[in-house]
């Protein structure tokens, strides 16, 4: 199930409990009618992918919140209990901003992006999926090759609260093994689905060595509301340690295309700096 598979409500709702790192609330807020794509089951007994892979994938940090910016003002009034969620730190205490693109890798609409990104020297985080990235190996390069990091956004896009711990493993690892392959690294961050967390979503993604990470301001790109639209989201919520989500697949994201070559340019000329993140507490 896509984003945009969701109704409105349970949408909205498992977006803001992300944001609040309240991902064993949204477990019932949901349901998904696909299931994980064929593949052997990873043994739960130790790291993934044999000795390689235990070599290379370090344990994260047992988290039992996805970190977020800290985000203006504005924003810990609207939802006051984003300050008790894990904080990410960001370069300094400058302008400094996120930028991540959910969903892909689509030939449609992620090769604009990146030439987007590459016109204003910028990276960004592209939380992808097995089942595209799998299909667009090219594009993962690219990415790479380009400077972004690339995080795991599971292989199918399921509920994950849903899932038994050993199905919900498969989807992760999988997309850990392409990533891995195709690139030479091993990812460092996990996104849930719907920010749709829980204890074993954390666990599996630290056993794999990665950080949680949710967001700041939700473009709610995923509507399709237009480019100008999604460009006011954004200089609504702009502020130091912001994570702003976008999609470059999913659905039609051509509005997501226009929106980033519009408020990209508007936020450096206003002092913005978009960084990537570092998985620490402030």
């Amino acid at each position: 199930m896509k984003d945009d598979q969701l109704t409105p409500g349970r949408r909205i709702l498992l977006r803001t409990a992300a944001v609040l790192g309240l991902g064993a609330a949204a477990a019932g807020c949901g349901a998904t009618d696909r299931q994980p794509a064929p593949g052997p089951s990873a043994s739960e007994g130790g790291p993934a992918g044999g000795p390689q892979a235990a070599r290379a994938r370090k344990p994260s940090a047992y988290r039992l919140q996805p970190m977020a910016g800290y985000g203006p003002a504005r924003s810990r009034r609207a939802l006051p209990h984003v300050r008790k969620a894990p904080i990410l730190r960001m370069p300094g205490r400058d302008r400094a901003m996120v930028l991540t693109f959910d969903d892909g890798p689509d030939p449609r609409y992620t090769p604009r992006i990146l030439r987007t990104l590459r016109k204003h020297d910028v990276r960004a985080v592209f939380f992808v999926c097995g089942e595209m990235a799998v299909d667009n190996k090219d594009l993962l390069r690219e990415m790479a090759d380009d400077g972004h990091l690339i995080g795991n956004h599971t292989w199918t896009h399921p509920l994950l609260t849903r899932m038994s711990r050993a199905a919900m493993r498969d989807e992760i690892e999988r997309t850990s093994d392409v990533i891995e392959d195709v690139t030479g690294d091993v990812p460092t961050w996990f996104r849930a689905p719907y920010g749709a967390w829980n204890r074993n979503a954390f666990q599996i993604g630290a056993a794999l060595g990665m950080e949680p990470l949710a967001w700041t301001v939700d473009t709610l790109d995923w509507t399709e509301p237009g480019a100008k639209t999604i460009v006011r989201r954004v200089h609504a919520g702009a502020g130091p340690g912001v994570v702003v989500l976008s999609h470059d697949a999913g659905g039609d994201r051509s509005g997501s295309v226009e929106a980033l070559r519009s408020y990209l340019p508007q936020l450096l000329d206003s002092g913005y700096r978009i960084t990537l993140p570092h998985p620490h507490f402030t």
